[in-house]
């Protein structure tokens, strides 16, 4: 291949995939990785990557971003500046949910997501769906369609009365997911136990943010968790549980393991660098800035969650961005004042630092493989979504979305985020990464300091069926 032919050349690459590290240089034609090896022919463009690792871009495969809510509440984030900050964290590929409402159409949310995203997103995007209303001409028509057309992974909830489905409800769901090799994912608590404590808690006065907490202690995820995997069992269908948060839920995932099941897990940063007491040791309301489901728990917990990054047990490492500003109206205060627990919009931001934190914590520090870095960031991603290896990957023929990282100290400051929300719960950790560039199909698109490259230049990428699925044919049988 002659020099002309390559339209970028990364030199001295310390590429690091999934299963292997190893130095290269990076030849880049038309938005594609078109050579791998020692000494390329110069390119129109190069960048030295001397002494730097190099790792496909991030697949965060769990946000929200621009999500209808209830009234008042409102998304801070929406497909500009969310994938913004996804640029400057590494991140180039997010796979944020069209969520059906009860009583309409899931291909109308589907449309009304694709209005919302296309000509303003910054990276590519796929879309998960979130199925609230599984009526017979959703369960028949509209999601076996949808999935032919590329959204073949969908989200089913266990809580919120605005989301969840019953148990039957939720076979129906799984049901379909086999029969067209789609990928099911579950929000794992259970609805019932949660109402029980919440009321009981109000009964006694006990509505501060540090309560939220304790309307949903461990058993809850853990019993949900293990319904979740039986019912997946009498379907005889693969499952993802999304956002587990500890050791309880962890336990039941790996008895169905053993049991031989297919199940699957997510686990997500703030069940790594948070605790149950930042969500306050008070009554003070500063503690709503870290109001999520599951809640994070101990420091002990935090531990299992490692060893579980460690040996396999999660797949996917998402920052279920949920971007809710906690001044003013609309977020955090919905109404503009302090609420009770109960009515506190849940999730937290965590886009844009979820690959640097796990980066300088994990690697870093010695916790994690450099491997285990990329097939949790962005391989398992993609594989368990069916982006790969176009996403996710370095390899000829995959899309060149790659991060060279930069190993210096520095400092979590909301002001120095991209996100449109006013905190971040990380607030002054110290890190030992960031990513000094950041491309998207070889255009680079932050330099190390700000955004450089060509705006709102994010397609949509239909996905295949899930590579951790068993064959259509076995599948069919």
């Amino acid at each position: 291949m002659s020099a002309s032919l390559l339209d970028l050349v990364i030199r001295n690459a310390r590429a690091a995939t999934a299963s292997d590290v190893f130095d290269t240089d990076i030849g880049i034609k038309d938005g594609r990785i078109v050579q791998l090896g020692r000494d390329l022919p110069r390119g129109s463009r190069e960048i030295d990557a001397k002494g730097r690792v190099v790792t496909p871009g991030g697949v965060d495969a769990h946000c929200h971003l621009d999500q209808p809510s209830p009234p008042p509440v409102r998304m801070a984030d929406d497909f500009d500046t969310g994938t913004i900050s996804a640029v400057c964290g590494g991140t180039t590929t997010v796979i944020p949910f069209a969520a059906q409402q009860k009583g309409g159409s899931l291909r109308a949310a589907v449309e009304d997501y694709h209005r919302r995203a296309d000509g303003i997103a910054h990276v590519d995007y796929a879309f998960h769906l979130i199925v609230s209303d599984p009526t017979p001409e959703v369960l028949n028509a509209e999601l076996p369609a949808l999935i032919r057309e590329g959204y073949t992974s969908f989200k089913a909830y266990m809580t919120y009365d605005d989301l969840k489905l019953d148990d039957g409800q939720i076979l129906d769901v799984l049901d379909v997911a086999k029969r067209h090799g789609a990928i099911a994912m579950l929000h794992a608590e259970n609805s019932d136990c949660i109402e029980w404590l919440t009321q009981r808690l109000e009964a006694m006065g006990r509505s501060a943010p540090r309560f939220h907490a304790h309307s949903r202690p461990m058993l809850v995820e853990r019993e949900a968790t293990h319904r979740a995997i039986a019912l997946a069992e009498l379907v005889d269908v693969p499952i993802l549980i999304v956002h587990v948060s500890g050791r309880e839920a962890i336990e039941q995932i790996r008895w169905g393991r053993a049991h031989g099941l297919n199940i699957f897990a997510e686990t997500c940063p703030q069940y790594l660098f948070l605790t149950a007491e930042d969500l306050g040791i008070d009554d003070s309301y500063h503690g709503a800035k870290c109001v999520c489901s599951p809640p994070p728990r101990d420091k002990a917990n935090q531990e299992v969650i490692w060893n579980g990054l460690r040996d396999g047990l999660f797949s996917v490492f998402s920052s279920d961005h949920a971007p809710f500003k906690f001044d003013g109206p609309g977020g955090k205060h919905p109404n503009g004042e302090e609420v009770a627990f109960r009515h506190i919009p849940n999730g937290i931001p965590g886009l844009e630092t979820r690959m640097p934190l796990l980066y300088s914590e994990g690697v870093l520090k010695g916790r994690i493989s450099l491997e285990k870095f990329v097939e949790l960031t962005a391989t398992g991603p993609a594989k368990t979504y069916g982006i790969h290896p176009r996403k996710g990957a370095i390899c000829i023929g995959a899309d060149a979305d790659l991060v060279i990282w930069d190993e210096r100290e520095l400092t979590i400051r909301n002001s120095a985020l991209h996100h449109a929300v006013d905190y971040t719960p990380y607030e002054g950790m110290r890190l030992g990464a960031w990513p000094a560039f950041t491309l998207l199909r070889g255009e680079v698109l932050w330099d190390g300091t700000s955004c450089v490259g060509p705006r709102n230049q994010g397609r949509f990428i239909a996905a295949g069926r899930p590579s951790i699925l068993p064959p259509a044919h076995l599948a069919a049988a």
